[in-house]
């Protein structure tokens, strides 16, 4: 079991206060997807996953159970990387597939607590298996992720979709640049339009989280209570941004930024996009950063797809 720490608590501040200071004071206004997820924003996450109107998880999941082993039988990795992996959990599906020519699995996130509980209990579940973390941010670096034998590298839950084309280009091309020809990329792209304001209310709350956080860590003076979740179509993106709306025009303060922030009535934040992709597209994207799509396995309903590709 090993962890390597690339990434401390005090360089995820800086970021948080780059991006921050970047977003907040752009026309329009917008927050990075990344803040969202703190220890109570990936609980409300999590609990979005389990709604009646949330498909993209479920049918993830329905996916990677029915074609992990063509996956593990067309790629054979020897080094299963996963960027973003979280706790981990869906990936208990490719590795116990992978099992007969996986040695290692490298989970990479950026919260260290999460990585390394993630570590132990991997560790303790694959005793044949090395687990090496490491705490970093993907769209940093991907330098810091190890080699040694054959790698496939999964990027799943959908992240892709939160990155604006230039960064995906950016995103890919990375990849590609740590890969070496034959080793492989797994991902997975959405195709409609989920359930960004559900009826419950969860994706309002887990959205305002964001506003919470930067009380919490730049002592801002937010109120949650004063801002609307907004979901809204953007179809010449072909992608669905989620907004927080100012219900009335306000000054908030950021000590951490030593700002002073001022609102209109309506004004909006963009804190996430979410975009879908149609097939030939993300084709084109990877075939742009140096990579052959091998395989594609779609749902029954059209909505989602797993792409396996290889580094030409």
């Amino acid at each position: 079991m090993i962890v390597d720490v690339h990434l401390r608590p005090e360089d995820l501040d800086a970021k948080l206060r780059e991006d921050a200071r970047r977003g907040l004071t752009s026309d329009p206004k917008y927050l990075s997807p990344t803040w969202l997820y703190d220890a109570r924003g990936s609980e409300l996450f999590d609990e979005i996953t389990r709604l009646p109107e949330y498909y993209p998880t479920r049918t993830e999941f329905a996916l990677l159970r029915q074609h992990a082993a063509d996956f593990a039988d067309a790629a054979r990795p020897e080094m299963l990387v996963e960027l973003g992996s979280g706790s981990s959990e869906k990936t208990h599906v490719l590795l116990d597939a992978l099992e007969p020519y996986l040695h290692t699995y490298v989970p990479q996130d950026v919260s260290e607590p999460a990585l390394r509980s993630a570590v132990t209990r991997l560790a303790a579940e694959y005793p044949n298996l090395t687990v090496h973390g490491v705490v970093g941010d993907f769209t940093d670096s991907l330098t810091h992720l190890p080699a040694g034998g054959k790698r496939a590298i999964a990027f799943l839950g959908g992240t892709i979709g939160n990155l604006v084309p230039s960064e995906r280009a950016q995103f890919l091309a990375g990849t590609a640049a740590i890969l070496h020809p034959g080793e492989g990329l797994v991902l997975d792209r959405d195709t409609l339009i989920a359930a960004y304001d559900d009826a419950a209310g969860v994706t309002a709350e887990f959205d305002r989280n964001v506003l919470r956080v930067l009380n919490d860590r730049l002592g801002a003076d937010f109120d949650p209570a004063r801002f609307v979740h907004r979901a809204v179509w953007d179809p010449e993106n072909e992608w669905i941004e989620m907004r927080l709306e100012a219900t009335e025009a306000m000054d908030v303060t950021i000590p951490g930024l030593d700002l002073q922030i001022s609102f209109a009535e309506g004004e909006q934040i963009r804190t996430e996009i979410s975009a879908k992709f149609r097939l030939v597209g993300i084709s084109q994207e990877l075939a742009d950063a140096g990579f052959v799509v091998r395989h594609e396995w779609v749902d029954p309903d059209g909505r989602f797809v797993l792409l396996a590709a290889s580094r030409e």
